[in-house]
């Protein structure tokens, strides 16, 4: 099984998944392969291992894992194996511990001594770029107001507002970084998803922000609810964020438990 795992991953390499992708599909398959063992590939296997999923992973979670699974069955000539993934009924709202707010992400700014990690918080939540694509920010191309931007196959072009090329053009003047990406360490290497985490998070004590708000993938999420609320075409923020589906998107807009609530209360239908 594990030539046939490094003969699937190899597949997805051709087919240009991620990194990210490749990294999540090893893990997932790596953890169904382990629970096959000896046991030969069928239906019920399948089955019950959906099943062991779902009593220690929330659903949407199982459904992430099951697709990678899904995958790798059709591939190696098991598609009779493939099982259904868990219907969800669509969410209208999200918790208000995991909604990074329009005052906690300017009390984190505030907060912030470090004019690297400040600066990368405004460039991921002015510009709705994942942190995977702020290679794309470099010296020759910021002060064109827009970038490409080439990601899961596709590529979009991505605004930067005025005051965000005003505040680039300050910190590479005074860092004296004269060509390629901007945001780099202190080696002059590329940095990664966690290096940022990890900066934003030492920001949470201070600021006053419940560490469970503070990710970069959250800023991506409230540059989508403020462009909504304000212009309320999901269509051109779904080209905006680079979906290719609007379901997607819907996930990014959702109001907090808290906004729904007071909605209710507003219909006055109790008299």
């Amino acid at each position: 099984m594990g030539y046939a795992l490094e003969a699937f991953m190899d597949h997805l390499m051709q087919e240009e998944y991620t990194e990210n992708t490749l990294s999540k599909y090893r893990r997932d398959l790596s953890r169904f392969l382990e629970y096959q063992g000896d046991q030969p590939m069928t239906k019920e296997l399948v089955i019950r291992y959906k099943k062991s999923l779902l009593l220690h992973y929330r659903a949407a979670s199982v459904n992430s894992m099951l697709a990678a699974v899904n995958h790798y069955l059709e591939y190696a000539g098991y598609s009779a194996c493939k099982v259904h993934t868990v219907r969800i009924q669509k969410k209208i709202y999200t918790e208000d511990d995991r909604i990074l707010t329009r005052k906690e992400y300017a009390r984190l700014l505030q907060s912030c001594s470090d004019p690297r990690t400040q600066l990368i918080m405004e460039t991921l939540c002015s510009t709705g770029i994942r942190v995977s694509e702020l290679h794309y920010i470099t010296v020759e191309n910021y002060r064109k107001k827009m970038i490409k931007v080439y990601n899961k196959g596709k590529e979009r072009v991505v605004f930067l507002p005025d005051r965000l090329i005003a505040h680039l053009r300050r910190y590479i003047k005074k860092r004296k970084i004269t060509s390629g990406e901007i945001f780099i360490s202190r080696t002059g290497k590329r940095l990664d998803r966690t290096a940022i985490w990890r900066m934003m998070k030492r920001l949470c004590a201070k600021a006053g922000v419940d560490q469970k708000k503070v990710f970069p993938h959250n800023l991506r999420h409230l540059f989508a609810t403020t462009y909504y609320r304000m212009k309320k075409d999901i269509s051109k923020l779904a080209d905006l964020l680079g979906h290719s589906s609007i379901e997607t998107t819907r996930i990014y807009i959702l109001e907090s438990s808290r906004s729904h609530y007071q909605d209710l209360e507003n219909m006055h239908l109790v008299i």
